[in-house]
């Protein structure tokens, strides 16, 4: 009897291992099917690389992203403007197109895109990184300039990166459980990236990596605010006030820009939400310039290489409150642009790192200066 027990036990067991291990495969191949349908599809095989530039364009041109469609990108409204930072950063880094493609990858990987406030343990931001792992604290790691900047800083020590495919080089900094899996999002990020940069080539000359003034040589105006000694980076000197003969239009203007004092340099940064969230919405030098006099009422263009042919041009000896002054590059293509405050003053957005400030003319070597008032 207990032989027959035995038996039945046997083949009851068999029969459920069999049924399990079937159960197993079936699942496992409707996964390996999701998963194969999902890669093809990220992987560019159903993606119209051509639709999807049309569609980011369009998004950052400020259409509604509400309505849009971007295959693998299910959240656009919230994962452009984080491409875009990822990218501007990558440019202002001075990062190749190649290891801004390898951020993007990553970031789509490991968020989506998206600036999650959780992850595997204490993973967060963007590219999931680790405050117990040296990225920074949980709050650093949730900036999304601070986050692209630590992945590059670490892709860029990564020996022979520029070699490896685009899955290496994220799996080198990533150290990923899932090495082979950035591979799928690479055309995605090449469209992306290739958009984005194409809309930054117009955006001004990029940030010079200079750490102190503006230029080397060039006109200094006759008073050049030495007289208000060390000025604190974002603080507006003791003793300034906007001179009361300025033009009331430049007046408008200097006033909007020195409410934006402290705010942090963006390159490409469109300078319409200087102290809000998205990085994209903080200035760089020309649009700081556009941003101000349009709260004055006066339409500049969005570039330091044309802003220098707006106006009139205007003698160092001549230079009033409100007048745009340039420098680096040359008088006719300049780099970097500032406004004219009086008293020796300039107010600039100068470089990325930096928060928009208040320098005296005399660390400017002014190459150009131009009125549009």
């Amino acid at each position: 009897m207990k032989g027959i027990v035995a038996a039945f036990g046997v083949v009851v067991l068999f029969v459920l291992l069999i049924a399990g291990s079937a159960m197993m495969m079936a699942t496992t191949s409707q996964a390996a099917q999701s998963a194969g349908v999902l890669g093809n599809c990220l992987a560019g095989a159903g993606i119209d690389t051509a639709a999807v530039a049309a569609q980011v364009r369009s998004i950052l041109d400020g259409a509604s992203a509400k309505t849009a469609h971007v295959p693998g990108l299910d959240l656009p409204a919230e994962q452009i403007p984080n491409a875009q930072t990822i990218v501007a950063t990558g440019i202002s880094l001075d990062v190749p197109a190649r290891g801004q493609i390898v951020a993007l990858a990553t970031a789509m990987q490991e968020s989506r895109l998206r600036n999650l406030a959780y992850g595997d343990r204490d993973s967060l931001g963007l590219f999931q990184q680790r405050p117990s792992q040296g990225w920074g604290t949980a709050e650093q790691i949730r900036d999304p300039i601070h986050a692209s900047t630590g992945f590059y800083k670490a892709l860029l020590k990564v020996r022979g990166w520029q070699q490896m495919t685009i899955a290496q080089a994220a799996q080198a900094v990533q150290a990923s459980g899932f090495p082979g899996a950035y591979a799928q999002w690479e055309p995605l990020a090449s469209t992306l990236q290739k958009t984005i940069a194409a809309t930054f080539h117009h955006a001004g000359g990029k940030p010079a990596n200079d750490t102190s003034s503006p230029g080397a040589s060039g006109c200094v105006p006759a008073k050049d605010g030495s007289s208000f000694g060390r000025i604190p980076e974002g603080q507006v000197p003791k003793g300034y006030t906007i001179p009361k003969d300025a033009d009331p239009k430049a007046r408008k203007a200097i006033d909007w820009a020195m409410h934006q004092l402290g705010t942090m340099y963006q390159w490409g940064g469109a300078c319409t939400n200087p102290r809000g969230p998205d990085p994209m919405g903080r200035c760089d030098c020309s649009s700081l310039m556009q941003q101000a006099y349009a709260h004055a009422g006066i339409t500049l263009t969005r570039t330091t290489y044309t802003q220098v042919n707006e106006g009139k041009p205007v003698s160092p000896k001549d230079l009033k409150p409100g007048d745009l002054i340039f420098a680096r590059g040359s008088a006719a293509r300049p780099e970097h642009v500032g406004m004219a405050l009086g008293q020796g003053l300039a107010i600039e957005a100068p470089r990325t790192g930096k928060p928009v400030r208040i320098t005296p003319l005399k660390d400017w070597s002014v190459l150009a200066i131009r009125r549009v008032v």
